[in-house]
């Protein structure tokens, strides 16, 4: 026993040097990054932790103490991250995330975001159709907290000063109050859509067709009045963002779905959380989305009153976005 005590005494004596060497470059590196230092140090880096390696070895293979494999195991764990790990700035990360990841995840799932447009469609058609052949169906398909007071019974002029944002008796702040409650209906559906999916999909694809429907709805009350070209001038531009955040959140859940009912060579458990990873990320950027449409809805739709600047506007927006989810990642591929 006192030869064994001596033997690991003798080791560590001869080797500690270098050891504490390499953990003092690890905690420099930790703090301040590898590119602190100089050329020498990072050569010195690569040598001690080989060496380290090498000890922790011999301390396994000749069952020395304890807390000093546990010491070793710990120092060349850190060390092993300073050589070979990766550090990846925050800017980079986020660049990388909505320049190359996001526009390539969105293409790989773009059969289900598809699906999810083809139904949100569907119940804009629904809406717009069922208001137009009857008006009083618009009290059916549109609760009041939705409708903010708005019906076939508001004069024309009101309606017409809701989409212009004129100050007189306190318009403005009944539209402030709609936008804001447009923007969290729709978050809040867009989440529900992705979280749904979980239930086969079908709750996903009913929040789509019915929140179609309601848009559908205004629209056809607006256009009865004469007002469909402002009112689509009113809605677009923050409306493209908007609902292309709803859809990808719809089609997220649908992957989900998809995942439970298809679940290939898989198991359905493995199945989901590998696409539900691909998802997860999906809903990421449609609440920077979100955020974006919340933008629109807070300061353009105010300061511009002009209908085809309006129209213009919602153009380059939805031009911006083909172009961003289309085009960016065959250039990505391509390059």
């Amino acid at each position: 026993m006192t030869g064994i005590v001596l033997k690991s005494t003798q080791f560590r004596r001869e080797r500690e040097p270098s050891w504490r060497e390499l953990e003092t470059l690890v905690g420099v590196v930790e703090k301040r990054g590898i590119r602190s230092l100089a050329p020498e140090q990072l050569m010195r880096l690569t040598n001690l932790y080989r060496a380290t390696l090498s000890s922790l070895s011999v301390a396994r293979a000749i069952s020395l103490d304890h807390n000093l494999v546990t010491y070793l195991e710990g120092l060349a764990g850190r060390a092993y991250f300073c050589v070979y790990g990766t550090r990846a700035r925050v800017g980079g990360v986020v660049s990388s995330f909505f320049l190359e990841r996001l526009p390539r995840l969105v293409a790989s799932i773009r059969w289900h975001l598809l699906i999810a447009a083809a139904f949100l469609a569907l119940g804009i058609a629904a809406g717009w159709l069922l208001v137009l052949d009857d008006p009083e169906r618009y009290y059916l398909l549109v609760p009041d907290g939705v409708a903010q007071g708005r019906s076939p019974a508001t004069p024309t002029d009101d309606l017409r000063d809701v989409l212009y944002d004129r100050p007189d008796e306190n318009l403005a702040d009944a539209l402030q109050i709609f936008a804001s409650f447009l923007f969290t209906h729709n978050a809040v559906t867009g989440i529900f859509a992705f979280g749904l999916g979980f239930a086969l999909g079908l709750p996903t694809l009913v929040l789509l067709v019915y929140n179609g429907v309601l848009l559908g709805a205004f629209a056809a009350l607006c256009q009865m009045r004469g007002l469909g070209i402002d009112f689509w001038g009113w809605i677009l531009p923050h409306g493209v963002t908007e609902f292309l955040a709803i859809l990808l959140c719809g089609a997220a859940g649908l992957v989900l779905a998809d995942s439970i009912v298809f679940p290939g060579l898989h198991s359905r458990k493995t199945a989901l959380a590998m696409r539900g990873r691909v998802a997860g990320q999906v809903v990421l950027g449609a609440v920077i989305l979100f955020f974006i449409a919340s933008l629109f809805e807070g300061f353009f739709r105010q300061l511009v009153t002009d209908v085809w600047v309006r129209y213009g506007t919602a153009a380059a927006v939805g031009i911006f976005w083909i172009a961003y989810f289309c085009f960016l990642p065959r250039r990505r591929r391509d390059g």
